[in-house]
């Protein structure tokens, strides 16, 4: 009886089942890689004994040979295959397909390079073109999983007509990562950054590692591809270090991403006009906590995971809600990202040195479409407004072109990078909100005291003014966000007792200072967070419709009235919840010195302590575990 449960286990275990992916979470993922790493730990260890045998004493660094190496590479590359099996089925064909361009293009360019410097003949041209056609067939296949459904619903809201996609096209999991990652090896290689990998086997298992497969981080050719060749090496620091990231992971993803979705913020944005004001925004507060202990959680585990064998993954994250302006935020949030689009979208877009075509194309099309689509004749005025302004500064103000053109290649970033997340228009609202981040950002750092004071007293006058006219909600929100700030922004500048211009450098006005913007920014990436998570989890044929229904429901109830009265009754009945939310926060903000206390502290205790450890922070992480297991969030990406 007990073996035929386990053979039945096993097989279920092997076949695949898209009910049931391989989530870190799962018990079932767990016992893959326990059977994994027994055959990962045999040709280790075999290679170790060769070693031994040949030169009669222990290898000092746990090196294995050139052939227990590939080995090694060729086990993982199918272990990974394999798991991606189980996490998209059929679509590792597509893997397959993506890692033989890669490695066949990458084998190419480096003996095209070879023959330049035997012959002297040049070979730049032939290798620019197979790299553009190797970036050219990866975005292609990324944009028709992703994105026909998206450019369709352009077509047809533009042109009037009513094509369908007959056949459902299912987004493969993971896609965007494994593709950026591609991309990265062919530029890098064609450009000299690394060499190409030896052998396909090294090359897939560089491409289809499975613990960073389907979120990340984006691992860099450069980064990745020399650890092929190192041997396998784990201190008992590093030991215990890979099991604290394991930990911390599954105690962000249970504890704080799952218990706080299921048991407020899923309710409120399913039905935003069932709750009230103060419940919708602190929904997208806590949202924030969520989407980051779930996908930082996802990047721990899968550190801990690479580092048991021996491969060190790049951070991903850095206390982003510690970040004191956008600009700030981006480059502690999802850090392998931002640093793709740096290196392969804004620097060859320009960077800060210039413009190009581009740097004009991107933000123009961009309204355009928007301007057929919406079909408003006060749209098209704006956009068309828009154009010609940016036109008019860029040519009648020389000295500015510099400024001007940097602008628009970190907005172009930004919005590029919100199309990157999701093919709807919630996500490249909310990429574009992130680039004006930026931009006020940049500006305002700029300007003196007396101009940020006129500046922001400006704005809110403005705002006033349209809302006294027209209340409408969102007005009615911006009006009173931009009072609080105003207000701020003079106190800060002008009054002593909140650390004004008498108090420049004292470590008092830097305190209050720090706290405001570190306060001010999370509010900003909050609120840019309700075009984030309205489109999230949705069906692509109908993401535009609902995100846009619930955006708009939440801000309805945002900007409208708000009854005191309740907060209390609402702060009682959801006690746990922001309880939770607090708590995680705290964690957020503590020293990152005093983290790195506590890390290296569990990580230097004896095995026999660690053990009963690790075993009851198990148990107690899994009392928090919700009926239906969450996905992680960027398994959609």
């Amino acid at each position: 009886m007990l073996k035929d449960d386990l053979l039945t286990y096993l097989t279920r275990l092997l076949a695949f089942d898209d009910s049931h992916p391989l989530l870190f979470t799962q018990i079932h993922f767990w016992v893959f890689f326990f059977l994994a790493y027994i055959g990962f730990a045999l040709i280790v260890s075999l290679g170790q004994r060769r070693y031994q045998r040949k030169h009669k004493e222990l290898p000092t660094n746990l090196r294995i040979g050139r052939g227990r190496r590939l080995w090694r590479n060729g086990y993982l590359f199918l272990v990974s295959l394999f798991f991606y099996y189980k996490t998209s089925g059929k679509y590792v064909l597509l893997l397959i397909f993506s890692t033989i361009v890669g490695y066949f293009l990458g084998l190419l360019f480096d003996n095209m390079r070879s023959r330049q410097e035997r012959t002297g003949r040049s070979t730049q041209s032939a290798r620019k073109t197979l790299m553009i056609l190797g970036v050219a067939v990866n975005l292609g296949v990324l944009c028709y999983f992703k994105y026909a459904y998206f450019f369709t619903d352009i077509f047809n809201t533009i042109a009037a007509t009513h094509y369908s996609i007959a056949n459902a096209i299912l987004l493969p999991v993971g896609i965007s990562f494994f593709t950026f990652q591609n991309i990265s090896y062919i530029v890098d290689v064609y450009k000299g950054r690394v060499r190409h990998a030896d052998n396909i086997l090294d090359f897939g298992f560089y491409t289809t590692f499975f613990p960073q497969l389907v979120a990340g981080p984006i691992i860099r050719a450069d980064q990745f591809v020399p650890q092929l060749y190192k041997p396998y090496f784990l201190t008992r620091r590093q030991f215990g270090i890979a099991v604290f990231w394991i930990l911390n992971g599954l105690f962000k993803k249970l504890i704080l991403s799952d218990y706080l979705a299921v048991s407020f913020v899923d309710r409120v944005f399913d039905n935003p006009l069932l709750f009230t004001s103060f419940e919708n925004f602190s929904a997208l507060l806590i949202y924030s906590l969520q989407v980051y202990a779930d996908f930082s959680g996802y990047t721990d585990i899968a550190i801990g995971v690479a580092m048991l064998m021996g491969f060190y993954l790049p951070k991903n994250f850095n206390s982003p809600y510690k970040a004191t302006n956008a600009a700030g935020f981006w480059k502690r949030w999802h850090i392998s990202l931002s640093n793709w689009l740096k290196d392969y979208l804004y620097i060859p877009l320009g960077g800060n040195r210039n413009g190009t075509l581009g740097t004009f194309l991107i933000p123009t099309v961009m309204l355009v479409v928007v301007a057929l689509m919406a079909k408003n004749p006060y749209v098209t005025a704006a956009a068309v407004g828009l154009v010609v302004l940016l036109s008019l500064v860029y040519w009648i103000f020389p000295r500015h072109r510099k400024d001007l053109t940097t602008n628009l290649n970190n907005f172009d970033t930004m919005l590029l990078g919100g199309l990157w997340h999701g093919a709807s228009f919630n996500f490249i609202t909310w990429g574009a909100l992130n680039g004006l981040g930026i931009l006020v950002y940049k500006t305002w750092k700029k300007w003196g005291p007396w101009a940020r004071i006129f500046g922001i007293a400006a704005v809110y006058l403005l705002v006033k003014c349209a809302y006294h006219y027209y209340p409408v909600p969102v007005l009615s929100m911006f009006h009173f966000a931009f009072m609080v700030i105003a207000v701020a922004i003079i106190l800060l500048n002008l009054v002593p007792a909140f650390g004004g211009r008498h108090y420049k450098g004292s470590k008092f006005k830097d305190g209050v200072v720090l706290v405001w913007n570190t306060f001010l920014t999370f509010i900003f990436i909050s609120f840019t967070r309700l075009f984030f998570r309205s489109g999230s989890n949705l069906d692509p044929a109908e993401a535009n419709e609902v995100a846009w229904r619930t955006a708009t429901q939440m801000v309805e109830r945002i900007g409208g009235q708000w009854n005191w009265q309740q907060v209390p009754a609402i702060l009682d009945n959801y006690a746990s919840v922001f309880i939770v939310f607090l708590i995680g926060m705290v964690i957020h903000w503590l020293p990152e010195r005093f983290k790195r206390r506590y890390r290296l502290w569990f990580a230097q205790m004896p095995l026999w302590l660690m053990l009963p450890l690790v075993v009851l922070s198990v148990f107690f992480v899994y009392q928090f575990i919700t009926a239906d297991l969450q996905p992680f969030i960027y398994f959609q990406f």
